[in-house]
């Protein structure tokens, strides 16, 4: 039996990826970024229809096209990142800014990755007697493991994104599955790339 599955929180952080790329799109002058936040706009009219009817089916699998759009979106602004640095000739202050707008989406981006496939999704994740396949969270270290009246929200996943952006580890939380293992790789890459670019940024204006 599954519980009711507060979808605000992940609405939020999606919208707020979108903003802080269309930022990043605007301070780095990225035209390519333009049709990826078409898509995800187009997207999430259906997303907002499958949650407010319960289709969960059709959600999950809407999110996780949009989260694929978002990431290549993501990996695409952190390559033009790099190619400015190189080669560009775009003011430190629109290249700081956009570097930090880009490090935001990728963490939102990767919170919402762990917030989708764990355990087949948040719906799934509600029933009773569920095990955890994905990520296992110290709450779910007591006991066999089974869900016992405590599930993982939106928060818990973002935690585990910003510790994966900014200390380059889960901390407290164990990865169990490949998948797991390869979205925080990429995030992590990621978050590294804008943050070497920042440090390297910052170390020319001193200089």
């Amino acid at each position: 039996m599954s519980s009711g599955v507060p979808r605000w929180p992940a609405t939020i952080a999606l919208l707020a990826v979108g903003v802080l790329l269309a930022i990043a799109a605007t301070q780095l002058d990225v035209s390519s970024l333009q049709l990826p936040l078409v898509i995800i706009g187009i997207l999430a009219v259906p997303l907002t229809l499958a949650s407010i009817y319960g289709r969960h089916d059709i959600r999950h699998r809407l999110g996780m096209i949009a989260l694929a759009i978002l990431t290549a979106a993501v990996a695409l602004s952190a390559i033009y990142l790099v190619r400015q640095l190189l080669f560009g000739v775009i003011e430190a202050p629109s290249l700081l800014s956009g570097s930090a707008a880009i490090w935001a989406a990728n963490l939102g981006t990767f919170a919402l990755w762990y917030w989708e496939i764990d355990g087949g999704g948040p719906a799934e994740r509600r029933r009773d007697g569920h095990k955890s396949t994905d990520f296992l969270f110290p709450q779910m270290q007591v006991g066999d493991g089974t869900a016992t009246g405590w599930w993982p929200g939106f928060l818990d996943y973002m935690f585990v994104a910003f510790n994966a952006s900014s200390a380059f580890s889960p901390t407290d939380t164990l990865i169990l599955s490949p998948r797991a293992k390869i979205l925080m790789m990429v995030q992590s890459l990621i978050s590294l790339v804008t943050v070497v670019v920042i440090a390297a940024r910052a170390i020319n204006t001193l200089k």
